[in-house]
Order: structure tokens, then C-alpha cells, then sequence
């Protein structure tokens, strides 16, 4: 039988579809995206493995146990274990070892000249709660320890303050109209700009741990202990802190979604270098995703920028991890004794 000719003719035979044009190049650009939106959301869903944060001493647990009401930031500082560190002794110059730890006005200035301390070198251990009262006074409580004690004692005490009041079974001293200083025994004292703080403090109802799961959550977040490290439940006082960590890169704080956050703890180990950890906590997994590419690729452009940003500058970039963990952003650093060796010599 004759074969037909248009039957094997190329126009009948049935095409390939090609995954480089027309219809196919859609189908493939199609699969692509939603594979990498299902990757996306995957990640952005999928906890991550976290470190195991040190526990706070006895000590320290009493006394943040202690801490009246809730609080909109806790600070503690162990200047006792910095000074201890390689890099307080060798790298820090003098002029910062001496410099006072912090700057007071007034009565507690007086006090503290007559005295003769310095709380960069006399106090160990400083743990502050503050709280916000109205729309702008800031109350804070402060307890402190280490052998700045000695040098005040009760009589001096007694010169310095308008008057004495015994709360608790302790003597309290009223330094000028709204700040109270309290000798709590031979090596620690209690400073308050607010006598009802320091009253709930000395007589404590309740426990701090069940009264502001927040804040416990935060200080749990804070995996260096010893140190330096601060929570930060207020978002008033993480916005605050976050314009101050984002302050040499306008371009980052211009970056409206960072400023999403709603809580912030960070956490700082000073031994031979410095190993820093902070958490970023936000209302949704998808905002901490967007916030830490936000900042990653900041970060990233900065160390591409060879003309403005120095090669130190992008050697500290360089060290600096960005992860999202479900409703959080953590970033990490570990520095090294070198790197501020070397930029000691430099000098």
C-alpha cells in the first residue's frame, strides 16, 4: 500500500515542549518561584537549634527575684568579672578603666566625691530595673555591691542626706528630694529614685519570676550572664536601644521594618576578645524573616563598599551572624584578642 506522504511530513509530528521559550520558559519560571516560596516559608516556620543560655548565680536570682512590679528594662553589669578579663587589662586604656562608670547629679555626685569612689573600680555587680511612671518620669532601682560600701559609712551617710528613714529594718537615707540610698550589709547597697520601689524591693510580696514572664523570658534570652547583659520588654526602651546599636549606618535606621521590634535582649562575654549574642523579638515569624534579610544584605553592602567602609570596619562585619528563628532575630559576634590587638598598634 502507498504510504501517504503528509503522514511523516515534520509538520505533522507532535512537538516537544521547549522549557527555554514560550510556554515552557513560564511553566519552569512558574515551578521555580513556588519552590522557592514553599523553601521560604519552610525556613521561615522551621525552629532552629539555639544555644543553651548560662543560668544567673544564686545571688544574682535572689536579688532579680526581689525586683518590685514589672519592668521595662533590666541592666546588670559585673565590672568585677570585666576587670578580671585579658582585654580590661591590657586593652582598655587607663582614661576608660577610670572613667566613671556612670554620671550623677546632685546629692549622689556630692556623695560620691566626699567619698572618694569610683564605680567603674569600686563596684562588682550592678543591677538596675526601671520602670516608666506618666509619659515621662523614669523610675529606676539599683543594687550594687562591692567595697565601695566602706567608703560610706553611717556617718557619713547621716551628713550627706536631709533625712533617715528605717524601712524594712533598715536604715534608708534620703540623699535630696526623691532619691534613697540603703545599705543592704557589708558590701552592697540599694539606690532608688522612687522610695515605693525600694520599699517593695526590702519588702518583697510575690516573686518577680511568676509576676513578669516578659521580662524572665528576655533574661533567659541573654546567654552570657556573668558579664553584661540587658532585657528590654518595653518597646519603648527597645526602639531606644535600637537606634543606639543602628547609629553609625543611617541606612539601617532608616529601614522601617527593624523598627517593627517589640523586645530585645543582649548579652556580652568579655575574656579574651569579646563574644556578643542579641535577640530581636517580633509580633510575627514573617517580620523577623524580612528583618533579618533587611539587615543581613545592610551588612553586606557595607562590607561590598571598599570606598567608605575600612578594612577593619569589614573585618568586624565580617564576624557578625545573622539567623531567624521563628518570631526572632539573633545576631552573634565573636572578636577576637588580635583583632583589638592590632588595632591597639595601629594607633
Amino acid at each position: 500500500m502507498a504510504k501517504n506522504p503528509e503522514a511523516d511530513s515534520p509538520s505533522t509530528k507532535p512537538q516537544k515542549r521547549s522549557l527555554r521559550k514560550g510556554a515552557g520558559l513560564l511553566l519552569s519560571i512558574s515551578t521555580l518561584v513556588t519552590a522557592g516560596f514553599a523553601l521560604t516559608a519552610l525556613w521561615v516556620n522551621w525552629p532552629k537549634a539555639k544555644v543553651q543560655p548560662e543560668p544567673l548565680t544564686p545571688s544574682l536570682r535572689r536579688m532579680v527575684d526581689h525586683l518590685p512590679g514589672t519592668s521595662d528594662a533590666i541592666i546588670y553589669i559585673g565590672m568585677k568579672d570585666i576587670r578580671e578579663s585579658r582585654l580590661w587589662k591590657e586593652i582598655i586604656p587607663d582614661s576608660l578603666k577610670n572613667a566613671p562608670l556612670f554620671k550623677p547629679d546632685d546629692q549622689l555626685n556630692t556623695m560620691l566625691q566626699a567619698s572618694g569612689i569610683n564605680p567603674s573600680l569600686d563596684i562588682d555587680t550592678l543591677l538596675i530595673s526601671f520602670k516608666r511612671h506618666g509619659y515621662k518620669e523614669q523610675n529606676f532601682l539599683g543594687i550594687a555591691s562591692g567595697a565601695f560600701t566602706e567608703k560610706i559609712p553611717a556617718s557619713l551617710l547621716k551628713i550627706v542626706s536631709r533625712r533617715t528613714e528605717v524601712i524594712g529594718g533598715r536604715p534608708c537615707y534620703a540623699l535630696d528630694s526623691t532619691l534613697w540610698l540603703c545599705p543592704l550589709g557589708a558590701r552592697q547597697a540599694a539606690l532608688s529614685n522612687n522610695k515605693k520601689m525600694l520599699q517593695e524591693f526590702l519588702l518583697p510580696t510575690g516573686s518577680f519570676f511568676k509576676r513578669d514572664s516578659l521580662s524572665v523570658a528576655l533574661i533567659d534570652k541573654a546567654i552570657y550572664k556573668s558579664h553584661l547583659w540587658f532585657a528590654l520588654p518595653s518597646p519603648a526602651w527597645t526602639s531606644g536601644a535600637l537606634q543606639s546599636l543602628t547609629s553609625t549606618n543611617q541606612g539601617l535606621k532608616s529601614m522601617g521594618n527593624l523598627n517593627r521590634i517589640q523586645n530585645l535582649a543582649l548579652s556580652v562575654k568579655f575574656k579574651d576578645g569579646i563574644e556578643g549574642q542579641s535577640e530581636w523579638g517580633y509580633s510575627t515569624n514573617q517580620a523577623a524573616y524580612f528583618a533579618s534579610t533587611f539587615l543581613w544584605g545592610a551588612i553586606k553592602l557595607s562590607e561590598l563598599n571598599n570606598t567608605r567602609t575600612t578594612e577593619q570596619t569589614r573585618e568586624l562585619l565580617n564576624r557578625i551572624k545573622i539567623q531567624q528563628n521563628l518570631k526572632s532575630v539573633i545576631i552573634h559576634t565573636d572578636l577576637p584578642f588580635e583583632l583589638f590587638q592590632t588595632a591597639k598598634e595601629k594607633k
